[in-house]
């Protein structure tokens, strides 16, 4: 333990702490732009300076570590001033066009101008006279240069915890930008979509592409049915966009608010989740019988699962040759997509080329995935408009709506009805978590050998998760997995998925079945979550998930009623080729450059 004092006030704190966190200890805050929780410490701002007695300049807080009887003072006049001199000087190369910004009251640089910065800018205005350019190629969202303090939080993200690269700095001095390979559009390069970069920029320089007003636009149409899903990890974070402390469900409150915005039909992505368990489960089933009966070695195993659609294009680019190992089920949102214009056309009498689906989702790389010309197996294009979380909650606003003193409402019937094993999708683990209750108990007839269903081995916030389960009294049709131990792993964060997917193409590793998801604790640290999204947040969120399962009436997708129905009416058999032409599709090679 080191001693050490802040502002006079004595405390003891481990050897390595920051001055920056020691201080937080204190309930001292020290501003910062470039330091983030989930990201290694760079110190590029330099608006976290403090004085140490005894140094000769100013220290930055958030990478100086403590010493034995270090004093610290964070609010001299030194220190003030030369915080102000910093805001200021990021200000003059920053396009303050703030009262239209998309991130207006959500920046942090914009709350430290409001605190540090105030009275006549004593440097010159130099946006006008750079060249700035606004990236809108990519679906997912924009790239504006003339708002970036090039803080790096955005690189440091894309390579420390997404391990893609997609974006750097460039140039030095007054002409250093962050940059794409090559400067090509952002479209263009192995940026996979995740928005992670997004979640952590400090200003506007990076934000989702919105679809709000296209999204009104049909709402209005009195000639268009808009249909609207909601993903599992939308529910546990809305809230906090509204009023609501992090880790809160309001599920009953974003139905009722989604009816007054004026959707004909509020629905739920956990349906086709519940479906996808059933589809993804029978598939990974026949290509273990395929092996393990009949010697096929040309079926690809492990099998991936592939609900997220920023780890489908990090595979695309980093590891084509494992594309085989992907399972050709679609997303929820796609699969839900594809049902909306047919079975649910079909259901409620309506012409499919009138409805317009939308997803509401805690991610932005699903804006790209509604965009892929492979998502139009239903004769039209199975989403029209993918908002996010945040994007809801503006709609929300915009409406004048009371989020707070709403009553709670059901989601609609047709492709409403949800388990808790849908839910838990939102959580890294869930998807292995419903398939293995799932698939134990299609073999044996039997549920899972847990307590109260929760197959704790697959939860938690571990990078890399693995477990093994013994199949025990199987029924007669899978007497070939009789004491067979299925060997599962579960990854989150693109460098987590790099590490796993090396160790089995390399043979170091050997799973039956893999999870990934591109996002930080899964789709609940999407990059369309409300933000601030740190380690803290997460679990909540995390927490806020699993109790949902809990307290489902239902908690495994196979038991779904109207998942039992549309098989029976619809689609006939899981796997099926009816079920093969709308919910399954395949994915293609991309250039790692």
């Amino acid at each position: 333990m080191v001693t050490l004092k802040i502002n006079e006030h004595e405390i003891k704190v481990a050897e390595g702490t920051t001055i920056l966190d020691a201080a937080k200890k204190l309930s001292i805050n020290i501003p910062t732009l470039c330091n983030h929780q989930d990201l290694c410490v760079a110190g590029n701002c330099r608006v976290c300076v403090v004085e140490q007695k005894g140094a000769r300049t100013l220290v930055a807080a958030c990478a100086m570590p403590v010493a034995e009887g270090m004093e610290i003072n964070t609010n001299s006049l030194k220190v003030r001033n030369a915080r102000k001199h910093i805001v200021e000087l990021l200000l003059s190369e920053h396009r303050a066009d703030c009262t239209k910004c998309y991130k207006n009251q959500n920046c942090e640089l914009q709350t430290l101008a409001n605190e540090f910065s105030f009275g006549e800018h004593i440097f010159l205005d130099l946006v006008a006279g750079r060249p700035y350019e606004i990236d809108r190629s990519s679906p997912s969202f924009f790239k504006d240069d003339s708002k970036c303090i090039r803080c790096q939080r955005c690189v440091r993200t894309c390579s420390e915890l997404q391990h893609v690269s997609a974006i750097a700095v460039a140039n030095k001095g007054s002409h250093q930008k962050i940059s794409s390979f090559h400067d090509r559009p952002m479209s263009h390069v192995v940026c996979t979509n995740c928005g992670q970069c997004v979640n952590r920029c400090p200003t506007g320089a990076l934000v989702e592409k919105t679809y709000i007003d296209q999204v009104w636009d049909a709402i209005y149409d009195p000639e268009k049915h808009v249909v609207v899903q909601t993903a599992p990890a939308v529910r546990v974070a809305l809230g906090e966009d509204l009023g609501f402390d992090p880790g809160v469900r309001v599920t009953g409150k974003m139905v009722a608010a989604l009816r007054q915005l004026g959707f004909d039909s509020v629905l739920d992505t956990d349906f086709t989740a519940d479906l996808t368990i059933v589809e993804e489960g029978t598939e990974l089933l026949t290509r273990l019988k395929k092996v393990l009966v009949e010697g096929d070695q040309k079926v690809a195993l492990p099998m991936f699962t592939s609900c997220s659609p920023g780890w489908i294009k990090f595979i695309e680019h980093k590891f084509p040759h494992m594309l085989p190992n992907l399972s050709t089920c679609k997303s929820p949102q796609q699969m839900f997509g594809a049902l909306a214009k047919t079975f649910y056309a079909e259901k409620r009498g309506i012409d499919p080329s009138k409805v317009v689906s939308v997803s509401i989702m805690p991610c932005t790389a699903k804006k790209f995935e509604a965009d892929r010309p492979e998502m139009r197996s239903s004769g039209y294009k199975d989403i029209d408009y993918v908002l996010t979380t945040r994007e809801l909650a503006v709609m929300i606003k915009q409406a004048g709506i009371n989020f707070l003193s709403l009553e709670d409402e059901k989601y609609d019937s047709i492709m409403g009805a949800s388990t808790g094993a849908a839910v838990i999708f939102g959580a890294t683990g869930g998807v292995m978590e419903a398939a293995l209750r799932t698939a134990y108990e299609i073999i044996t007839g039997r549920p899972v050998p847990f307590t109260n269903l929760d197959i704790v081995p697959v939860r938690g916030m571990e990078g890399v998760k693995e477990a093994t389960i013994k199949i025990e009294g199987t029924k007669a049709d899978w007497k070939f997995l009789e004491g067979a131990e299925l060997k599962v792993a579960i990854a989150h964060g693109l460098v987590n998925a790099n590490k796993l997917v090396k160790a089995v193409s390399t043979g170091k590793a050997s799973y039956h079945f893999i999870e990934i998801m591109a996002c930080p604790g899964g789709c609940l640290g999407g990059g369309g979550q409300p933000i601030p999204t740190n380690i803290e947040i997460r679990k909540k969120r995390m927490e806020a998930i699993y109790s949902e399962d809990t307290h489902m009436a239902i908690r495994k997708s196979h038991e779904n009623p109207e998942v039992v129905a549309i098989y029976k009416e619809f689609l006939e058999e899981p796997n099926g080729h009816k079920s093969h032409k709308l919910l399954h599709t395949h994915y293609v090679k991309r250039e790692s450059y």
